[in-house]
């Protein structure tokens, strides 16, 4: 059925193309046999034109009658059927050219190439591996019934639903939940269909069949949710009732007053109302051409019109809102002293090491963290994975193990790892511990951080009139409220499955029109449902992409609220058209009521008119948002210190590090860490916020606009100066013999508000200003 209707429309596209080459051709010949003297043969043509305009436009009336519509085709019908009684027949093959532009035009705008099923059907295993008398064998999905025990491999979709049977799976369920970090499941745990085996294999004991499993029915969601959108009335169909009333009414008084029927054609000639069947196409097209420009697919007319129109914005967590993979975000060096103790450089590259031969999920983002850093990673020897606690092997002449905390220190004082598991409990994170040469040195906490541009484009959209923002995600009530508060919504839905994600929106409509923005499997449902489905298509699912109205093509966020303001400004543009056009045709139709204007000269009027609501239609191609976006040489240096950032931020991590340990270590120790962290602000740090005010900061005046609109930054530099050469006074202050109790509690406050003002400072200057960095204009400096 769904194959039938896309050939429908693809024929339909054809005829509408062939009927306007035709009448153009029909016009164009009538006029040059006209030219020769041909006039007899002139007229037979055009009148051909004209019936040929009659077929199609009487179809279009009654097909739009059948949906409840009540088109602006009706009037061309008229005007057509009335140019062949008076015979004026040049008029009506004018008439049919315009109709037929109109609607080939349309159809290119709401033209959408989606298949939403195909991709989460392509994404399914057709085969499996399933045991029989201790074999493998490799059957069709479908001949998978409760009980088969299967065997699931590395990076394989598990196929059916079912219960672990072994010790232990870890599963990436980003595509079901939205949770971005890989779960860890135990014997007897029950899995669903859709995950992916993040970790070794592991047999799966069936509880379902395949069409009964959870991912068949996010299949089904899917296309439940495209059955109950109903079909977006066009915008010129809005105005067409009225319309047609008054020029019907205009017409018959024309006629009734007069005696002449011409008159009343003539009427009904100006009154085709190519200003609706044509400008609002050509504004709503350029509304999408520019959105393309800028990396935003909008995949028809009627979905950028939706856009223009929403209220209530929905959006997914994991990926979406975060940037949708585990990032490390801080090294802590455990409570080791002497010969043991190793740096918080040193536990990340030789975690990073062993982790290049992983094929743990995390491993990835710690080899990442390293490499950032541009730490010498080596390639480990004797490495042996430990299914369900990690791995181990030599990095160089080190005995090195990465894992769990309970297998990495099991056989030691685990005090400061009972601290770090709070710490991640608390935030959210996911923690990897480190072992060398037996001995707890130290652990990494990975995260899912929130993007830099979230919290702006949020906040952008609100000012561009989205009233109500609300989260919905599958991801745990604790760090859903945590994202949720950062960057300000109205509400945050957690731990949803993907049918109370359709609830939610469902909800959320009664309210007003909704957008949904989503990412993964997961979001299908919800994204097909809403009145405007929004994917994050750079690093998103193939099933959002399909299932969504627009897909953001470029990995950035920012580009929904550049969408929305191209949105609005082509449905305003589209309106200026539409109301101007009708304006100028009243005047026209009273002109010809009183028989000012026979029907050829009011062919030819419109014929102008069409072009003044064009032009100002094209309006809508026009890049209104460069005056707020970097030129290419200003990106450059933007990058550079989004580059610095990324390369001081773990020595700002290790302020509090240093600050946590001042009364675990010797005063000597601490007094040398300390030094290290005011030598690292002197010669690092400072140079680069000075370096920032002097050169950043006045391009980003430019950029953002307003009055000094960094002064609140430039502030924040006053204040980590001032704190600094505090800390240094102190430094210079402290007793040969060693710093006293009181030094020890003004260091440590130093070096904690140090740690505060920076973490928010850097927070504030990645979401505000260097997530520019990608946004780009291409003119000229100066």
């Amino acid at each position: 059925m769904r194959e039938h209707s896309t050939d429908a429309t693809r024929l339909q596209a054809a005829g509408e193309v062939v009927l306007l080459v035709a009448a153009t051709a029909g016009l164009a010949l009538g006029g040059l046999l006209h030219a020769i003297g041909a006039a007899e043969a002139a007229r037979g043509l055009w009148a051909a034109t004209t019936v040929l305009g009659v077929v199609p436009a009487a179809w279009w009336v009654i097909d739009a009658a059948r949906h409840d519509r009540l088109g602006v085709d009706v009037i061309a019908v008229l005007a057509l059927v009335g140019t062949l009684f008076v015979r004026e027949y040049v008029a009506g093959a004018v008439i049919t050219v315009m109709l037929a532009s109109g609607r080939t035009l349309e159809s290119r705008a709401s033209e959408r190439a989606r298949r939403e099923l195909r991709a989460l059907l392509a994404r399914a295993p057709r085969v499996v591996h399933r045991y029989v008398d201790g074999e493998l064998t490799a059957p069709a999905l479908d001949d998978v019934g409760p009980g088969d025990l299967l065997l699931v491999q590395p990076g394989e979709v598990v196929p059916v639903d079912g219960r672990l049977e072994g010790e232990i799976a870890v599963l990436d369920e980003s595509a079901l939940t939205g949770e971005p970090l890989p779960v860890e499941h135990g014997g007897g745990d029950e899995v669903r269909s859709g995950a992916v085996n993040a970790g070794g294999p592991f047999d799966l004991r069936a509880t379902t069949s395949a069409g009964e499993s959870t991912y068949a029915g996010i299949v089904r969601l899917v296309s439940e949710a495209e059955a109950s959108n109903a079909p977006f009335v066009r915008l010129a169909d809005r105005y067409a009732g009225a319309f047609l009333l008054v020029s019907l009414a205009l017409a018959g008084a024309a006629w009734a007053i007069s005696g002449d029927l011409v008159r009343a054609v003539a009427v009904l000639v100006v009154a085709t109302p190519c200003p609706l069947i044509l400008a609002a196409p050509v504004a709503i097209v350029s509304g999408l051409s520019r959105a393309a420009r800028r990396g935003v697919v909008v995949k028809g007319g009627a979905a950028l019109e939706q856009l223009a129109r929403g209220e209530i914005l929905l959006f997914d967590k994991t990926g979406t809102i975060t940037a949708g993979r585990p990032t490390v975000t801080e090294v802590v060096t455990g409570d080791v002293t002497g010969s043991d103790a190793v740096s918080a450089d040193d536990v990340l590259r030789l975690a990073a090491s062993l982790d290049q031969v992983s094929p743990h999920v995390l491993a990835a983002a710690v080899v990442r963290a390293a490499r950032a850093r541009e730490l010498a990673l080596t390639l480990p020897t004797g490495v042996e994975e430990v299914p369900g606690h990690g791995v181990r092997g030599m990095v160089g002449d080190r005995r090195v193990a990465v894992g769990k905390a309970s297998w990495v220190s099991a056989l030691q004082s685990t005090r400061w790892v009972r601290a770090v598991r709070r710490r991640a409990e608390r935030d959210g994170s996911l923690t990897v511990f480190v072992q060398v040469d037996g001995v707890a040195v130290g652990a990494l906490l990975l995260d899912d951080p929130i993007r830099t541009d979230a919290a702006r484009t949020i906040r952008q959209l609100r000012r561009d009139g989205i009233r109500r923002i609300v989260m919905v995600t599958g991801d745990r009530e604790d760090t859903a409220q945590t994202v949720g508060a950062v960057i300000g919504v109205d509400e945050v839905l957690a731990e949803r499955t993907p049918s109370e994600k359709v609830d939610a929106v469902r909800l959320e409509q009664r309210s007003g029109p909704t957008i949904m923005v989503g990412d993964g499997i997961n979001d299908a449902p919800a994204l097909a449902l809403a009145d405007v489905g929004v994917a994050i298509g750079a690093r998103g699912s193939t099933a959002s992409s399909e299932a969504a109205d627009i897909v953001l093509t470029v990995d950035r966020l920012d580009r929904l609220g550049e969408a929305v303001v191209i949105a609005r400004r082509a449905r305003r543009i589209a309106l200026e058209s539409v109301l101007v056009g009708i304006g100028l045709s009243f005047v026209a139709m009273t002109a010809a009521a009183l028989g000012y204007l026979p029907p050829v000269w009011g062919a030819v009027l419109q014929e102008l008119i069409d072009v003044a609501v064009i032009v100002n239609a094209l309006r809508a191609l026009r890049d209104t948002t460069s005056a707020g976006r970097l030129r290419a040489e200003e990106a450059v240096l933007t990058r550079k210190f989004s580059a610095e950032h990324s390369t001081l931020r773990p020595d700002v991590a290790r302020i509090r590090n240093v600050a946590d340990a001042l009364d675990r270590t010797r005063p000597a120790e601490s007094l040398a860490m300390v030094r290290e962290v005011h030598r690292f602000l002197v010669e690092e740090l400072d140079p680069h916020e000075q370096a920032e005010d002097a050169t950043l900061y006045p391009v980003l005046a430019r950029v953002l606009g307003g009055n000094d609109p960094t002064a609140t930054m430039s502030r924040a530099h006053v204040e980590i100066a001032h704190l600094i050469r505090r800390l240094g006074r102190v430094l210079d202050d402290i007793d040969p013999a060693g710093p006293d109790e009181d030094d020890i509690i003004e260091i440590r406050r130093l070096l904690y508000g140090l740690h505060a003002i920076l973490q928010l400072h850097f927070a504030q200057e990645d979401e505000g200003y260097l997530s520019l960095a990608d946004d780009v204009v291409a003119m000229p400096a100066g």
